[in-house]
């Protein structure tokens, strides 16, 4: 593999994957000292031509290998190249560059590094979003001080991190098929010459598009400010299990549509303080679950508007919902990649087997859920210099989730005690 050059990313089936390290396995002799092998991985970034993105120094690219999750970064040179010194074994590779109002990002995924290896990461444009997706609260607690376990309270906040006022008028969002990160994945492909990984032009949305109502100018987010979304329960979940949160709140808007979701467990009547306004309208259901499915171990979650056309216009078009292929009752909602504003990808913190659904131009990375029910969450980190600078709260966007995100202990909506 020396002196060999190879397109921006690989992606090895997980058979093939797990082969390899059962023959690195038996022809380890169990009574010899064990000593690494250590292996030069040079990655050069490739900007899209026409943007007017230079190659510079000190963009910070992270290999993260797989199967330990141990991870390591290295910054570019003046030519756009980060080196490492590696351990033989299979990589994810992540470089993120925001130059002014627009990211350049580029993954490669499963990249083996068995011997020195050159690769050339090609990178993708897109811009920044004035609202970005700040927490996605989906693991569940414990039912505290009752015995057993409670996950029908999610929710997700979406904040405001421009110098503007945003309207989340006609605002939509949903989840990727598949619902799980490590779950076959028919979408996502390899080239079969180059093994890079191969995303479809549009967005796979499972189950239900839902939309913020209002005429346009209804639903003011002010500079700094937060939209909660309840994704289940909109109802004071914290009042019998002080692990979870209060999600009855006259600001929050919730995803309740009775029609579609007669699932009471999960989508209960909303509490008394929740304003009818303020119920997400469900676009379109094309699934079959009885309670909206975001999972909970390893959700991909994105907020998109429709361009040039209504929302509802567009799904009643020919060729927009179609069955999911070895699927007789699966069907999603093509969306097209150049709608989407803001996304984050949840890896499943108890497999090995996760596998990207957004492409790099939404999400380069993901953000590990180490496990369900310790009322943990997933949260954006704050930029803290960027926040002292503007007067508000302003939180990362590289639009990839493993420099943005991180797993916070406990949810922001329980931080103050009742």
């Amino acid at each position: 593999m020396d002196g060999m050059i190879r397109k921006y990313a690989c992606l090895l089936p997980a058979a093939v994957f797990a082969s390899v390290l059962l023959a690195g396995c038996t022809a380890m002799d169990p009574g010899a000292s064990y000593v690494a092998t250590l292996h030069r991985l040079s990655v050069q970034a490739e900007y899209p031509d026409g943007t007017g993105a230079s190659v510079r120094e000190g963009v910070e690219v992270t290999a993260s290998e797989l199967s330990t999750g141990n991870t390591y970064t290295a910054s570019t040179d003046s030519s756009g190249r980060a080196v490492f010194t590696l351990s033989e074994g299979f990589y994810n590779v992540t470089l993120s560059d925001r130059q002014g109002d627009f990211i350049f990002n580029g993954s490669a995924d499963l990249l083996p590094v068995l011997s020195d290896t050159d690769i050339s990461l090609e990178l993708f444009e897109s811009r920044v979003s004035p609202v970005v997706i700040r927490e996605v609260y989906c693991g569940g607690c414990t039912k505290y001080p009752e015995e057993g376990t409670y996950a029908v309270d999610k929710y997700i906040i979406l904040h405001n991190n421009s110098a503007g006022t945003y309207f989340l008028d006609g605002l939509c969002f949903g989840v990727l098929d598949p619902y799980n990160a490590q779950a076959s994945n028919v979408w996502v492909t390899a080239d079969p010459e180059t093994g890079a990984t191969q995303y479809p032009d549009f967005l796979p949305i499972g189950e239900t598009i839902w939309r913020f109502g209002g005429s346009g100018t209804d639903f003011p987010l002010g500079s700094g400010e937060d939209a909660v979304i309840a994704v289940c329960g909109a109802i004071d979940h914290r009042s019998r299990y002080p692990n979870s949160v209060n999600l009855n709140d006259s600001h929050y808007f919730v995803c309740y549509n009775p029609v579609y979701y007669p699932n009471t467990l999960y989508h209960p009547v909303p509490g008394d303080r929740i304003l009818p306004s303020h119920y997400l309208e469900a676009v379109v259901k094309v699934g079959p679950a009885n309670a909206y499915p975001m999972s909970q171990v390893s959700p991909a979650v994105v907020l998109f508007r429709a361009e040039g056309c209504e929302i509802g216009e567009y799904v009643s078009r020919e060729g927009v919902i179609v069955q999911k292929p070895g699927s007789s009752v699966i069907r999603v909602v093509k969306i097209p990649t150049a709608w989407a504003l803001d996304a984050v990808e949840v890896y499943d913190g108890s497999s090995s087997d996760n596998k990207k659904r957004f492409p790099p131009s939404i999400d380069a990375g993901y953000v590990y859920q180490s496990r369900s029910y310790l009322g943990h969450t997933l949260h954006r980190r704050l930029d803290e210099e960027a926040s002292a600078a503007a007067g508000y709260d302003i939180y990362m966007d590289t639009n990839n989730s493993t420099a943005d995100f991180y797993e916070r202990d406990r949810q922001s909506l329980n931080d103050d005690p009742e």
